[in-house]
């Protein structure tokens, strides 16, 4: 177990060094460089509580936060620094489902293969 973990770490060290990671990185930074995004980001947190707490006490959330929490979804959606982040996300996540594809190659090699490897 201990040289896969190793393995993993190495993998972790390469990923770091990814453009997608790289840009990923630099999305997140700038996003959490953009005041406006950062409060719009934490009133739809506050928001999401408040639904979440009506709806676990069976009550149904009011026209009002509906509406406040829609619209405060709709004006991130539009931020330049968000959507860039949405779109470093997804490069990383196309990288990363790559790398599990590789993964899912190597055992399947593993199944087949009578050698045994320590």
């Amino acid at each position: 177990m201990d040289a896969i973990q190793e393995r993993a770490r190495e993998i972790g060290r390469l990923l770091a060094h990814t453009d997608e990671y790289k840009a990923l990185k630099r999305a997140n930074e700038q996003l959490a460089d953009d005041r406006e995004a950062v409060t719009v980001l934490n009133r739809l947190s506050t928001l999401e509580a408040q639904l979440a707490g009506a709806l676990r006490s069976g009550n149904e959330p009011t026209v009002e936060e509906q509406q406040e929490y829609e619209g405060a979804v709709e004006r991130l959606q539009q931020m330049t620094a968000y959507q860039s982040l949405v779109a470093a996300q997804s490069n990383f996540d196309r990288l990363m489902v790559r790398i599990n594809e590789e993964i899912a190659k190597g055992i399947e090699a593993g199944e087949q293969s009578r050698i045994i490897f320590p």
